[in-house]
C-alpha cells in the first residue's frame, strides 16, 4: 500500500519474449500483425511411428546472447528461455541490473514441464544402461525450481523472492497474479513474472493418445478444428508499481487492472463452462469492471474440439454482446505453462500499439462457438480493457485483466 493507505497501482513496463514467431517484443509483435505461424516439423526429439508431428519451437535461439552469468550447458532449455526472456524485459524497462539488484524483487515463473526434456533423456539413457548411465549434469537441472532460481542466478538479484508455479497450463496466468498481489501489498518493489516451456516427448506423446494433436495446423473456432499443437517459449513481464514507473519515467504498456481465479477439480482434463464462467466474473470484481467495458478476450483457444465449444460457452455466460475473441495459439501453438504469458505479453502489445492479433487458419466457423475471432487478419483498434483467459488441467482457470494506463489527477 501507499502512504495514504491505498492499495498500489500496478504496470507492465518491460516486456521479454521467446518464441516460435519471434523473439524479443518488437518481433513477437510484428509476428502477431503479420499473422505468421509457427508451425514446423518437431526436432526436439524422434518422432518415428506418429502419423503426424508437427509443433512450433524456437528456431535459431542462441542463449549465448543473451545470458551472461548463467553457463547454458548448467540449464535446462526452458530455464534458457525464462532467463533470456527476463534479461530483455529488464532492458525494455530500462531498469538497470545493478538497480533492481538494490531492490527487493519477485521472480514468479509459471510452468507445466520444467525441464522435461532433460527427463526425457535421462529416462532413455536409465532403460539404456541403468542408474550409472545417467549423465550428472542433466540430472543436476531438471528440479523445475530452477526456472526461477535460473533467472536469480543470471541477474545476481539478492534481496529477491523466487518461486515456480506448477499449474499447468494456466501457471503463466497464475505468476502473473502473484506478482500483481506482492506489488499492491508492498511486500516487493519490483517483479519479473510469466511462463516458460520447452517441447518434450512427454507432452507431446500424451496430448497425442488423447487424440488432440492436430496433423498440420491449430485452427481455433473453426469447424474443422483437429486439435493442438504443442509449442514452447518464454514470456516474462516485468511490472512495478504505477509510483516507480513515474518516478523513473518508464514506457508503460499497459495496467494490471486484476484477476480471479478458481479450481472446481470437477475432472481431471475436461473444463467446466460454469467454473470459467465464475472465474471470469471473479476477474471483472477484482478489476472493478463490467462485462461490456471489455473490448477483446485473449482466449485459452486451443483448437480442440471440446475447449473452444466450453470456452465461448462460458463467455456468452457473461457477455450479453461479447467482443471480439481471438487465439494467440493459431499463431503460436500451446506452449504450456508458458502459453498464457505469451498471451499476456500479446494482450500488453495489442493495448500499446493499438491492433486486435488474428486467429489464423480460419476458414469456416464453428457454430457451436460462434463469436467474432478476427480471422486471419490483424484489425487496428483502440483497446482500453483485454480479457486473457487461461485453463488448465484438474479445472485450474485464471482470467488476467489488463487495461490502457491512463494518468489520474
Amino acid at each position: 500500500m501507499n502512504a495514504d493507505g491505498d492499495r498500489e497501482r500496478v504496470v507492465i513496463t518491460g516486456l521479454g519474449v521467446v518464441s516460435s514467431i519471434g523473439t524479443g517484443a518488437a518481433e513477437f509483435c510484428a509476428g502477431l500483425r503479420e499473422g505468421r505461424s509457427g508451425a514446423k516439423p518437431i526436432t526436439a526429439f524422434d518422432t518415428t511411428g506418429f502419423a503426424h508431428s508437427v509443433g512450433c519451437e524456437v528456431t535459431g535461439f542462441d542463449p549465448g546472447r543473451w545470458l551472461e552469468r548463467l553457463e547454458p550447458a548448467e540449464a535446462g532449455r526452458a530455464t534458457r528461455f525464462a532467463a533470456a526472456g527476463a534479461r530483455m524485459a529488464l532492458a525494455d524497462a530500462g531498469l538497470d541490473v545493478a538497480e533492481l539488484r538494490r531492490r527487493r524483487v519477485l521472480v514468479s515463473v509459471g510452468t507445466s514441464d520444467g525441464e522435461n526434456n532433460d527427463l526425457d533423456t535421462l529416462a532413455g539413457q536409465h532403460l539404456a544402461g541403468g542408474a550409472g548411465a545417467l549423465d550428472p549434469a542433466l540430472a543436476g537441472r531438471v528440479d523445475p525450481g530452477r526456472l526461477a532460481t535460473g533467472v536469480v542466478r543470471e541477474l545476481g538479484l539478492r534481496d529477491v523472492e523466487a518461486m515456480t508455479l506448477g499449474t499447468a497450463c494456466a501457471a503463466g496466468n497464475y505468476a502473473i497474479g502473484s506478482a500483481f498481489d506482492a506489488l499492491r501489498a508492498g511486500d516487493v518493489e519490483f517483479a519479473l513474472c510469466g511462463g516458460a516451456d520447452a517441447v518434450c516427448r512427454k507432452t507431446f506423446t500424451g496430448f497425442y493418445r488423447f487424440g488432440t494433436i492436430a496433423p498440420e495446423k491449430c485452427q481455433p473456432f473453426d469447424r474443422d478444428r483437429k486439435g493442438l499443437l504443442v509449442s514452447e517459449g518464454s514470456g516474462i513481464l516485468a511490472l512495478e508499481t504505477l509510483r516507480s514507473a513515474r518516478a523513473r519515467g518508464a514506457r508503460i504498456y499497459a495496467e494490471v487492472l486484476g484477476y480471479g481465479l478458481n479450481c472446481d477439480a470437477q475432472h481431471a482434463v475436461a473444463p467446466d463452462q460454469d467454473s470459467l464462467a465464475r472465474c471470469i466474473r471473479l476477474a471483472h470484481r477484482n478489476a472493478g469492471i463490467k462485462p461490456e467495458d471489455v473490448d477483446l478476450i485473449s482466449a485459452h483457444g486451443t483448437g480442440t474440439p471440446t475447449n473452444d465449444v466450453v470456452e465461448t460457452g462460458a463467455i456468452r455466460q457473461v457477455f450479453a454482446d461479447p467482443p471480439p475473441t481471438v487465439s494467440v495459439k493459431s499463431m503460436i501453438g500451446h506452449a504450456m505453462g508458458g502459453a498464457s504469458a505469451l498471451a499476456a505479453v500479446a494482450c500488453a502489445l495489442a493495448v500499446r500499439e493499438g491492433f486486435v492479433p488474428p486467429t489464423i487458419n480460419h476458414e469456416h466457423t464453428d457454430p457451436d462457438c460462434g463469436l467474432d475471432c478476427v480471422p486471419n487478419h490483424a484489425r487496428p483498434a483502440e483497446l482500453n480493457v483485454v480479457q486473457n483467459n487461461a485453463l488448465a488441467f484438474a479445472g485450474n482457470n485464471v482470467v488476467l485483466l489488463l487495461g490502457r494506463h491512463r494518468e489520474t489527477t
